[in-house]
C-alpha cells in the first residue's frame, strides 16, 4: 500500500505547480492593444456619462454596484472582456445568460442598456459595450467606497458567446481551493489576484442555493461556535432550510458592511464566517498556505487590499478576446450583434 502524503506536503506541491503554471502564463502573455486615451477625441464625454449613470443607479439601489461588478467578472472569465455576457439568446446564437453560474446570479443588464443609450446619443457607433461594462464596474466600486483605478479602453464587442465556457470557466460557490485557483491561473491571474479579486464579495448578496452547503456543512466548525456566529448561523438557517425551498432567499456575503466596499470580507474569513464555501476555502483549506497569508494581510491593511484590487482589476480587464479585435464590432445594442 502506498504511503499517505501529509496535507502540508500536498499543499507545498500544489503551490509549486501554481508557481510553474503562473510563470508559463506570464512568459507567453502579451500586452493587449488598450490605451487610456482611446476615446479622447472620438468620444471625450464617455467617462463622465458612464459615471453619472452609475451614480444614479447606485443611489437608487446600492446593490446595483455589486450587480455591475459581477457582470464584469462573468464577462471576463469567458472569452475575455468582450461583452459576450450581455448577449441575449437568438435563433442563431446561444448566449451565456442561461448558463448555470449565470442564470440566477446576474442582474444589472438594464443598467448597461441605459448607459449604452446615453453614450450612443453622444457618440454613435464609437464606444463598445465591453468598454462600457469595464468602466461601469470601476465606477460601481468607487461609488460604494472602493478604490479608483485608470481603465485602459479600446475593446471590441464579440460577435460570439460561449454557453459551454460559461459553465466551465466561472468559479462557483462550492468549489475547492485547487479548482478556484486553477480557473484564475488559466486566465493568467495569479494567486494574489485570486485573493484580491475575491474581495469583491465585500459587496453583494448570495442566494440560498449557493450558501446552503456551507451553512449545513463546516460553517460551525470554522467559526468556532461563538455566540455571535451561532446567532448568525441560526438566522441563515431560518431563511435557507436544509431540506430545500427558499432558493431565492438572499443573504449578504459581508454581513458587517454589505453596501460598502471595504476589507471586512477578510475579517469574516479570519473569523471563519465566510458565507460561501469558495470564499472560506481561501483561509481554511489545508492548501491555503499562501492564500491564508494574503487574506490576513488584507484583513489588517485596507490600503494594501485596495492597491492590489485596483491592479488586479486592470489585469483582469486586460484579458482580451483576440478574435474580437479582428472580427469584433461596436454593438448598437448590447444585447444583440449588429445585423
Amino acid at each position: 500500500m502506498a504511503a499517505s502524503i501529509h496535507p502540508r506536503v500536498l499543499a507545498m506541491q500544489f503551490l509549486g505547480a501554481i508557481a510553474f503554471i503562473s510563470g508559463v502564463l506570464r512568459s507567453g502573455a502579451s500586452d493587449p492593444p488598450l490605451t487610456l486615451d482611446y476615446y479622447a477625441s472620438s468620444c471625450p464625454t464617455v467617462f463622465d456619462v458612464i459615471h453619472k449613470e452609475m451614480e444614479c443607479a447606485v443611489l437608487s439601489d446600492p446593490r446595483n454596484a455589486a450587480f455591475v461588478v459581477r457582470l464584469h467578472f462573468h464577462d471576463c472569465f469567458v472569452q475575455g472582456c468582450d461583452g459576450s455576457v450581455l448577449l441575449d439568446d437568438t435563433v442563431t446564437l446561444q448566449g451565456e445568460k442561461t448558463a448555470s453560474p449565470n442564470i440566477n446570479s446576474l442582474d444589472g443588464f438594464d443598467i448597461i442598456d441605459k448607459i449604452k443609450n446615453k453614450v450612443e446619443s453622444d457618440c454613435p457607433g464609437i464606444v463598445s459595450c465591453a468598454d462600457i461594462l469595464t468602466i461601469a464596474a470601476r465606477d460601481a466600486v468607487i461609488l460604494v467606497g472602493g478604490p479608483y483605478w485608470d481603465v485602459p479602453v479600446g475593446r471590441k464587442d464579440s460577435r460570439t458567446a460561449s454557453y459551454d465556457l460559461a459553465n466551465t470557466n466561472i468559479p462557483t460557490a462550492n468549489e475547492g481551493l485547487t479548482s478556484i485557483i486553477s480557473k484564475f491561473l488559466s486566465l493568467g491571474l495569479s494567486v494574489t489576484d485570486t485573493v484580491a479579486l475575491s474581495g469583491a464579495h465585500t459587496i453583494g448578496m448570495a442566494r440560498c442555493e449557493n450558501y446552503r452547503a456551507r451553512i449545513y456543512g463546516d460553517y460551525e466548525s470554522t467559526s468556532g461556535g461563538s455566540p455571535s456566529s451561532e446567532a448568525r448561523l441560526s438566522k441563515l438557517k431560518s431563511t435557507c432550510p436544509a431540506a430545500g425551498g427558499g432558493e431565492d432567499n438572499i443573504a449578504p456575503m459581508d454581513y458587517e458592511t454589505p453596501n460598502v466596499f471595504d476589507n471586512s470580507y477578510y475579517h469574516l474569513l479570519l473569523n471563519g464566517e465566510g458565507l460561501l464555501n469558495s470564499d472560506q476555502e481561501l483561509y481554511s483549506s489545508v492548501l491555503a498556505i499562501q492564500t491564508k497569508k494574503i487574506a490576513v494581510q488584507y484583513a489588517h491593511d485596507t490600503a494594501a487590499f485596495f492597491q492590489q484590487f485596483s491592479e488586479s482589476m486592470v489585469k483582469m480587464g486586460n484579458i482580451t478576446n483576440s478574435d474580437s479585435f479582428v472580427n469584433g464590432e461596436v454593438r448598437k445594442n448590447c444585447r444583440f450583434i449588429n445585423t
